[in-house]
């Protein structure tokens, strides 16, 4: 399975969206400032993860939640 998820700071306001098919693997690296884009951000906590079957589907899915559209529903579906 492949994972699209969505973590927040807990120290900031600030959400990132990503997928993996390592889920907690991925939000260890997260957490311990592993990941470039979000080492300024830690720690987080996992908000939602959507499981879907393949990685293609799985970028698809991420690139639409990091829309608009895709933001609103996330926060109104969602989270």
């Amino acid at each position: 399975m492949w994972y699209v998820y969505i973590l927040s700071s807990k120290q900031k306001d600030w959400q990132y969206i990503g997928y993996s098919g390592k889920l907690k693997e991925r939000l260890k690296d997260h957490n311990e400032g592993n990941v470039q884009s979000t080492k300024h951000y830690a720690p987080f906590e996992l908000e939602a993860f959507v499981a879907v079957k393949t990685e293609k589907k799985a970028q698809e899915l991420e690139r639409y939640f990091k829309t608009g559209s895709g933001r609103a529903v996330l926060n109104k579906r969602i989270l």
